[in-house]
């Protein structure tokens, strides 16, 4: 595995050895927290994906949580899910090497070999359009895959199974902190553009036809990128949709 970078400064770490939720124990300490904090946990029993999904962690995998305080309101906040997947696809490569075949799938997903290996979860607190504390939920399939959920987009697959390398959380925590840490830099620095651009440069199926599934509707149409709030620009035969949310589908 390559080189680590430092552990980011002033970030605090918490290793649980149970949880019922990383994002609900970060978004319950940050009152009390100086900065960001990580948690992370060897055992998360009551794990969420988008849509009230649960989500599946077998024995060895990665359930983790980075909570911090965002300026700019939701529709900022909104977009740490984009600088939290470049760190992702960034930390899995350090863990499995260039052979790896990883893609990021719009909005919160990496895929590994074309099968789900991570997901993004973002959850906060707050009133008023205001968010007070963020928490980033990160599940990654680092030794075993979980059952297949037939309504999901992409059968799961894990690093171990995919690559013959095995990561320990803590491990691949090492890994992800700096990753991120440099991306949100970034973020702060340049804004969103460069955060895009990244993105879409990782993107699986850019300028091929996908079908996105909302909670009302389907749209099927060729995936021309995102626009600057982090929706999903899809030219259908219907004309330009900008989508925020949706389950996509290749």
């Amino acid at each position: 595995m390559a080189d680590q970078h430092p552990w980011p400064e002033g970030v605090a770490r918490h290793v649980l050895p149970r949880s019922p939720s990383t994002n609900a124990e970060a978004l319950r300490m940050a009152p009390k927290l100086a900065g960001q904090a990580w948690i992370i946990t060897h055992d998360q029993f009551q794990g969420r994906g988008r849509r009230g999904r649960d989500w599946a962690m077998p024995k060895g995998n990665f359930a983790g949580s980075l909570v911090l305080r965002p300026k700019g309101g939701a529709s900022n906040a909104a977009l740490y899910s984009f600088v939290a997947a470049l760190a992702l696809y960034d930390a899995l490569g350090l863990a499995a090497g260039p052979s790896a075949r990883l893609a990021l799938k719009w909005p919160n997903d990496v895929l590994l070999n074309g099968g789900k290996v991570a997901g993004i979860l973002l959850e906060s607190t707050g009133q008023g359009g205001e968010v007070a504390a963020l928490a980033i939920g990160i599940g990654v399939n680092l030794f075993s895959a979980p059952p297949t959920d037939p309504e999901a987009a992409f059968a799961p697959v894990s690093l171990r199974e995919e690559t013959g390398i095995t990561v320990g959380a803590e491990e691949f925590l090492d890994l992800l902190a700096p990753s991120f840490s440099a991306w949100e830099r970034r973020f702060l620095t340049e804004g969103f553009v460069p955060i895009r651009d990244a993105f879409l440069a990782r993107a699986a199926r850019l300028g091929e036809t996908i079908k996105a599934r909302t909670g009302t509707a389907e749209f099927v149409g060729r995936f021309d990128g995102i626009d600057e709030a982090g929706s999903l620009i899809l030219s259908t035969a219907s004309g330009r949709q900008l989508i925020p949310a949706a389950d996509v589908f290749f």
